[in-house]
């Protein structure tokens, strides 16, 4: 009768790629604090993007529940011109949009040749 020889078990190597980590933890949470004002406009400014988006939980690291308020209080705030819709930057002077006019270059560009 052979001997039959026993496969090493694999485990799977954790090597501290993109998705390992800690968690951030909510700072509202962590503050105690209960409800997300929509006048405090300095700690709004963390939760919205340099383009004027609202940043997902996996990115600020706020719970479900203040993630939610967080967009509520956003949104009140813009309505009450506390906050922009759109970032500063996204428009030149003329008011026509940055990114459409350097994808149309590119374009141009690449017709060339």
């Amino acid at each position: 009768m052979a001997k039959q020889r026993s496969r090493p078990t694999r485990r799977r190597d954790r090597k501290g790629g993109p998705g390992t980590g800690r968690r951030k933890s909510c700072p509202y949470c962590r503050d105690k604090v209960e409800f997300v004002d929509y006048k405090d406009i300095a700690s709004l400014r963390k939760f919205v993007s340099d383009r004027g988006k609202i940043r997902s939980r996996r990115i600020t690291g706020a719970c479900r529940r203040h993630q939610n308020q967080i967009a509520t209080a956003v949104k009140r705030a813009r309505e009450l011109a506390l906050l922009p819709y759109v970032g500063a930057d996204s428009r030149d002077e003329r008011g026509r949009d940055r990114d459409r006019d350097r994808d149309r270059d590119r374009g141009d560009r690449d017709r060339d040749r």
